[in-house]
């Protein structure tokens, strides 16, 4: 199988879909068409043409970025997409952000593996991670 990677945002039903099959919290398409806009940098990767996989950078473009919506097809998991996105991302950080840039993400499970590759550490006990969701707790992917 042959895989391609794109510096682009991701659609809309792309990124609900990938989302939800990924099993991260599902996102309405208002939600979702609201804040692709505010893209930093994303990519994608395309097998035989239909997006599988995508990751994206949020932030003010400054002082603040999130890397978010990591997320790859169950069926295309264990290739080494992860690694290629995550990889991209960081480049494209290297290359952007300004020296004191604050770069965050949430690490879900076993990436934390990965992230911690490309220099990412926790930051408890100094800090701790908060998070609210406006209408309630959304549902996870299934």
């Amino acid at each position: 199988m042959t895989y391609e990677l794109l510096a682009q945002t991701p659609s809309v039903a792309d990124f609900r879909r990938l989302r939800e099959v990924a099993g991260l919290s599902t996102k309405t398409q208002e939600a979702a068409e609201r804040g692709l806009k505010g893209t930093l940098f994303a990519v994608v990767i395309l097998s035989e043409g239909r997006t599988v996989a995508m990751g994206r950078v949020i932030g003010d473009g400054g002082c603040h970025y999130q890397i978010v919506d990591m997320a790859v097809e169950p069926e295309h998991q264990g290739r080494g997409l992860g690694k290629r996105i995550f990889a991209a991302l960081m480049d494209w950080l290297h290359e952007n952000a300004p020296k004191s840039a604050y770069v965050s993400l949430i690490a879900d499970g076993d990436a934390r593996h990965l992230y911690a590759k490309y220099g990412f550490e926790p930051v408890m006990p100094a800090s701790i991670g908060m998070a609210q969701w406006i209408g309630g707790r959304p549902a996870k992917g299934t």
